[in-house]
């Protein structure tokens, strides 16, 4: 019988402002229930850190939340998030990274990848207490082959992609393509990508049964002649099967706990393991392609990214996203030859930073997630950015 490992992602995100709008639009008590998620990991981890293997990732949207002293003192009867932090920086948790403003990568301008994946380390490495982070955790699980180089650039070591865009160089038995994971190369850079089961992850994240898990996961691995990585990952505060306050019926009590008292027992049928460690005993050798795509939503596959494309106005806003960022670097190459020549150069190159962290905003996911009901919020930022990067331009004249 083969070796049977499982990773357990869960992947936090809140939209830029999200918390204090649901504070202001007397949604208080769903504003405390995330909070609470977020502040139940590491406490739910406290009495099994021999056992526990968990990765999570935090998009950056919400660590500047939880960075925010504004957001710390409204909610400071519910969480102290200070001490939170601290808690998760010595936490035997696997963080891995993601985009700043969890932007859909192969949606936005490949100029702005570089920016949304370094600016994110910087703010993970201040407030989640790690040096390195192995794992990237693309936004919305958003993934295409150019990505790679950027990953490489940036330290990444794995990145983890859907199982269901795994494109094979050989045929591929069923359970080769979800639990092994492969190098994939482009334009002469690779990485490791680990495939996502895309089945028990909406499994795990609308509430499931332990012992239907430990059955599923024989039946899927059987035929395995390979130690198989089975990674499940989802949200971690969405929905009354992460956020209910009755712990114990609840993915931390029901399920979590349940799973890893069977495994101290040796009951389990598998073992949970951190990515970064399966890697080390089995590193991967055999390489695949990945099919450009996105997780599933809750009406679309993920294949065509037609949740964040579908309406005529999404599509206009990413058409005015792409011109600002093309106008940024038009902006920028002027500045960089003959900037220093301007009156007070400093503040040019601060409203062009601004200008570019506004478009950097306007690229979160959350604006086209839901229709045409958000994009507004990507103009709004672009209208700011146009705004600095005229001013910067007249200030070069």
């Amino acid at each position: 019988m083969a070796e049977i490992y499982h990773a357990l992602g869960l992947n936090m995100h809140q939209p830029l402002g999200n918390l204090i709008a649901l504070h202001n639009s007397n949604e208080r008590w769903e504003a405390k229930q995330i909070l609470w998620c977020y502040d139940r990991n590491t406490r739910m981890l406290e009495g099994y850190e021999d056992v526990a293997r968990l990765h999570m990732s935090f998009s950056g949207t919400l660590l500047k939340q939880l960075e925010d002293a504004a957001v710390r003192n409204t909610f400071h009867d519910v969480v102290n998030i200070e001490d939170m932090l601290n808690r998760f920086k010595n936490s035997p948790i696997e963080f891995v990274g993601t985009g700043l403003y969890h932007p859909v990568y192969p949606l936005i301008p490949p100029a702005d990848w570089d920016a949304q994946t370094s600016w994110w380390i910087g703010l993970g490495r201040h407030l989640l207490g790690r040096d390195w982070f192995q794992g990237f955790w693309p936004p919305e699980l958003g993934f295409c082959m150019e990505m790679i180089p950027v990953l490489k650039r940036n330290g990444y070591r794995y990145v983890i992609v859907d199982s269901w865009y795994i494109k094979p160089k050989r045929e591929m038995r069923w359970e080769e393509l979800r639990y092994r994971p492969y190098l994939a190369r482009y334009d002469g850079d690779e990485i490791i990508v680990v495939p996502r089961d895309r089945e028990l992850s909406d499994a795990q994240e609308s509430g499931l049964d332990p012992g239907w898990f430990q059955h599923e996961l024989y039946e899927r691995t059987k035929f395995c002649d390979f130690p198989a990585l089975v990674t499940t990952w989802t949200d971690g505060e969405n929905g009354g099967w992460f956020r209910t306050t009755h712990v114990e019926s609840g993915f931390w009590g029901y399920f979590y706990h349940t799973i890893l008292n069977r495994y101290r027992k040796g009951t389990l049928g598998f073992t949970p393991i951190h990515i970064s460690q399966y890697l080390e005993m089995h590193p991967p050798t055999e390489e695949v392609e990945v099919h450009r795509g996105a997780w599933n939503t809750g009406h679309h596959w993920g294949g065509d990214f037609l949740q964040w494309t579908g309406s005529l106005l999404q599509r206009k806003g990413w058409e005015a996203v792409r011109d600002a960022s093309g106008y940024y670097q038009r902006v920028k190459q002027v500045f960089d030859e003959r900037g220093q020549e301007s009156h007070n150069p400093e503040e040019v190159r601060q409203l062009i930073i601004d200008a570019y962290d506004r478009i950097l905003v306007a690229e979160t996911s959350c604006n086209f997630y839901w229709g045409s009901r958000w994009v507004h919020r990507s103009f709004d930022d672009l209208e700011r950015t146009y705004s600095l990067l005229d001013e910067a331009m007249a200030r070069m004249a």
